[in-house]
């Protein structure tokens, strides 16, 4: 078959039974696809369905209608080169669940502030950069030791442990490109595996921070540069390359890679990527890619 659709639930919520596969089988059918038999990933949490004769995107449309309201996740895709060979990823609000800004403004007693700047960001109603600026600026002459603290409360995103370590054991190159800061991707690269790890550098004076970080900003070009140049050094071709994260500056790169995966996404950018996590992990991304549960590295 051409084409697989994978059908793919919260690990903690399974909900990929029967009953589902039959219903997104008999609508796919009904649009005019050619079938082959399902292949169950995790027995209730991610099952592939091949298929050929309808357009992947016409396909994932026809399964969004027959899950209805079902906590379920489809992504339609070529059944070819589906192991990528280069992961990007976001990390804030997608590899981990912090926003780091925001913890850090906590220590100001500035979170509900820098917070409602950061979400319009992710969102792409304001400049990713100009934001960026405003809000390291009102943190302004807070304790470099503050860092550490913040780094503490550090919470990894469920399923983001396996994803790379499996991704790697398959021999795939992992990276970690941030909008935030290089104190904390660095943290973030050590514990969980990444190759490398690029972000931005705050800079201080002393003991306290400057309300400043060196120029330029990675933002979303740079994120995208750093897909193109990683895959280039590789000689990868787009295909086998895939891009995670959830904010506006994300975009260009979930646009350009073979698979871009919109993690549970800021509105804008859910409705710009066809392929969306809403209800899964981060094991989502090995379902998408074909691997099977017991093929997992811990």
């Amino acid at each position: 078959m051409d084409h697989v659709l994978t059908l793919i639930a919260d690990p903690r919520r399974p909900a990929v039974d029967a009953d589902t596969i039959v219903a997104v089988r008999t609508a796919l059918a009904a649009a005019g696809a050619t079938l082959g038999e399902p292949a169950v990933l995790a027995r209730d949490i991610a099952v592939d369905l091949p298929f050929a004769a309808v357009a992947p995107g016409a396909a994932m449309a026809t399964a969004w209608q027959a899950l209805g309201e079902r906590p379920i996740d489809a992504i339609a895709q070529s059944a070819a080169a589906r192991r990528k060979k280069l992961l990007v990823a976001d990390m804030e609000s997608t590899i981990i669940e912090n926003e780091m800004l925001d913890e850090l403004a906590d220590f100001f007693g500035l979170r509900d502030q820098i917070a409602a700047i950061t979400a319009r960001a992710m969102n792409g109603e304001i400049d990713f950069a100009a934001a960026l600026r405003e809000r390291i600026f009102l943190l302004k002459g807070l304790k470099t030791s503050l860092l550490d603290e913040a780094a503490a409360r550090i919470r990894y995103m469920p399923g983001a442990a396996a994803l790379i370590a499996t991704m790697r054991a398959d021999g795939a190159y992992c990276a970690l490109v941030s909008g935030g800061f290089t104190h904390f991707t660095a943290i973030v690269r050590r514990k969980l595996g990444f190759d490398i790890d690029r972000a931005n550098q705050l800079l201080a004076e002393s003991d306290t921070l400057a309300g400043a970080v060196a120029e330029p900003i990675l933002g979303k070009e740079a994120k995208l540069a750093a897909l193109q140049e990683l895959a280039a050094a590789r000689a990868l071709r787009p295909e086998q390359t895939l891009a995670v994260g959830d904010g506006a500056n994300d975009l260009p790169m979930l646009q350009a890679a073979g698979l871009g995966i919109a993690f549970h996404a800021k509105p804008t950018v859910a409705a710009a990527v066809a392929a969306n996590i809403r209800h899964g992990d981060l094991t989502a991304l090995l379902y998408a890619q074909g691997y099977k549960q017991d093929e997992f590295v811990d």
